[in-house]
């Protein structure tokens, strides 16, 4: 799974990056420190999945995830904030994203919503 890493703080992007680095189905591609940067890596990557931070700078989340959608329907977007409030969850949903997890959760977590279609496959095919 090729991986875009998009936040605006250097430290969360690196603890990212170290952390599914160490996935051996994870490869992390790029990284984007705002919307408008995400954008356009996206554009030149084509990863399979995004994880956008919804509060960035230039372009917020939310925003890019539409952007990127729109012209990019199969990247899963996976939204992330530390804020977890529903209408932050339902402004991405509704952008396109394919998910959302609350930077407080368990890194558990996240790896288990970036793998779920790979997931869902293997059940339907079995």
């Amino acid at each position: 799974m090729r991986v875009l890493l998009v936040d605006d703080h250097a430290v969360v992007r690196s603890s990212l990056a170290h952390y599914l680095s160490a996935q051996t189905d994870i490869e992390v591609i790029g990284e984007a420190a705002d919307g408008e940067m995400a954008v356009q890596l996206a554009r030149d990557l084509t990863p399979d999945v995004i994880l956008m931070d919804v509060s960035m700078p230039i372009m917020n989340g939310i925003d890019a995830t539409r952007l990127i959608h729109e012209e990019f329907p199969d990247i899963r977007i996976i939204g992330l904030s530390v804020f977890d409030p529903a209408a932050r969850m339902s402004a991405m949903m509704a952008a396109g994203a394919a998910g959302y997890v609350s930077k407080a959760e368990a890194p558990e977590m996240l790896l288990a919503v970036m793998r779920a279609p790979a997931e869902q496959r293997r059940a339907a095919e079995n």
